[in-house]
């Protein structure tokens, strides 16, 4: 519990991104949402399309919704320029505000539906425009169902904007997916708690002012809202300081335990150099090409062979110093993004078994595992079975298995020692491999391309010399062993280390 109480601590400036990203995405449904409500009480079509609408996207996984709005803005970049951000708080902050339009829309809805016709007569039958009718009839008497569809929408955004991070918005999430990541369960819950516990805050203080509306008690609805915007301008303060850093180098990593090893890694590198880091860490493989193409973010670790099937599109294979060249020429060409260059090792796919598995079926090659295939359940990333890759190695070898399940990277390792998978698409610097006693099947013809790790520097970025040049003793300097050992360290179960303690062994192991 001390580890959670001193991650707790540390949660300030995320804590604030939350509130700030939280209350920003709430007040917008609210704005959107209540003209349509009035507007859907005069007319039933109106009511229809707009409760309709506002269900289809609730049927929207918040997950998949935020990932959305990333191709949305990059092709309305057409039309409002380059600067349109692409990532961050923009994609997160219309994807909540439309994941909060339900509650408040339904409430509204039903409280209009709820009023007694005769006090609406009355009204009219005392002469009442419309909207006097609006501010002094029907608004106090739909008051209190507005302010519990609010509740529920603020409870709910405060929940799905963990999903942020995932989008390059800092958040109450970048604890939960790193330690999810790494298996540190003290992070995961440190997360959950901030978030579990501001979710509760905020739905005393909305309960607090939708009792003051119930019982006509303006004190409980002004001490209410006062405390709500106090929290709001705090964490606004706290931003402002945070944004006073606009010097910082943002170093990004995608969402696995060598991709925050290597940040670290980075980041401790830059300091000594004199540099102010900060991280964006538990980012897709597609949003942190963007990030630093695009200059959203300084840095970032990417694969020869990813960047090959997911930027380039080839399911070719010409050769590793091939690829890397390509792509290096590729990235200056046409994003103006330096490829600094490789790291040293190799994380490439690769195909693994349990060793006592691959003995009792004879199977050493990917040739031998296609002859059994059909009898063995096979485990992949969550992406792995959409990739390029996968398709190009299933046709290679004709391999067609009996069932196919996807895994986050951390359990799918759990799941081939647990007998659950036969195979997995393994990665070749993960040190669970060796830990495991795995055996990575053989791949005679090829089929997988490399997977050089190399480090990316956004274009404006790659102008300032001494940043460049402080980066330089990292090339070539990092073997797999290395990396497989740093990356065990982080995963392990007992004697457990942090990416940061990780990227400080690595770092004395390469002589830095």
């Amino acid at each position: 519990m001390s580890d959670i109480g001193a991650i707790l601590l540390g949660l300030g400036d995320k804590l604030a991104a939350h509130v700030l990203l939280a209350a920003a995405a709430l007040a917008l449904g609210i704005a959107i949402a209540l003209p349509m409500a009035v507007w859907a009480g005069q007319n039933r079509q109106v009511a229809r399309a707009s409760l309709g609408f506002a269900s289809l996207v609730q049927t929207i996984p918040a997950l998949a919704l935020l990932a959305l709005f990333f191709p949305i803005l990059l092709s309305l970049r057409a039309v409002f320029g380059d600067g349109l951000p692409t990532l961050g708080f923009l994609p997160a902050f219309l994807a909540l505000s439309l994941y909060a339009l339900l509650p408040i829309l339904r409430n509204t809805v039903t409280a209009r539906e709820q009023m007694g016709t005769e006090v609406l007569e009355a009204a009219d039958a005392v002469g009442m425009t419309f909207w006097q009718k609006l501010r002094l009839v029907e608004a106090p008497l739909a008051a209190p169902y507005i302010m519990a569809g609010i509740r529920t929408a603020a409870v709910w955004t405060i929940g799905a904007a963990t999903l942020s991070t995932t989008v390059g918005q800092p958040s109450l999430g970048d604890p939960i997916f790193a330690g999810l990541q790494t298996q540190n369960w003290a992070l995961v819950l440190a997360g959950c708690f901030a978030s579990a516990g501001l979710a509760l805050v905020a739905d005393a203080l909305l309960g607090a002012v939708e009792r003051g509306f119930a019982r006509r008690k303006n004190w409980m609805v002004w001490t209410g809202l006062a405390l709500a915007l106090a929290g709001i301008g705090t964490a606004a303060w706290n931003q402002r300081a945070q944004a006073g850093d606009d010097d910082r180098v943002v170093i990004a990593a995608k969402s696995f335990s060598e991709q925050y090893i290597l940040a670290q890694l980075i980041g401790m590198q830059l300091e000594r150099s004199g540099f102010e880091v900060a991280y964006r860490d538990g980012l897709g493989s597609a949003v942190v090409h963007n990030a630093v193409t695009t200059g959203a973010v300084d840095i970032s670790v990417d694969y020869t062979g990813t960047l090959w099937t997911n930027v380039l599109k080839r399911e070719d294979n010409p050769g590793r110093e091939e690829i890397y060249r390509t792509l290096a020429d590729y990235e200056r060409e046409t994003t103006g993004t330096l490829v600094l260059g490789r790291l040293g090792f190799e994380n490439a796919y690769a195909l693994a078994m349990r060793q006592d598995r691959a003995r009792e079926l004879g199977i050493a090659t990917m040739d031998d595992l296609a002859r059994v295939a059909p009898r063995l359940t096979i485990g992949g990333d969550v992406e792995f079975f959409r990739r390029p890759e996968w398709l190009a190695v299933r046709d290679a070898y004709g391999l067609r298995f009996a069932e196919r399940k996807n895994y986050t990277a951390t359990f799918m390792y759990n799941a081939l020692t647990g007998g659950e998978a036969d195979v997995i698409s393994a990665y070749t610097s993960d040190g669970r491999i060796a830990a495991d006693g795995l055996v990575v099947l053989d791949d005679p013809k090829g089929a997988f391309p490399s997977y050089d790790a190399m480090v990316l520097i956004a274009p404006e970025t790659a102008r300032d010399a001494r940043l460049v040049a402080a980066l330089q003793p990292l090339l070539g300097a990092i073997d797999v062993e290395a990396m497989r050992q740093a990356n065990l360290m982080v995963d392990r179960e007992d004697d457990k280390r942090s990416p940061r303690e990780a990227a400080q062994w690595l770092a004395r192991e390469i002589g830095l």
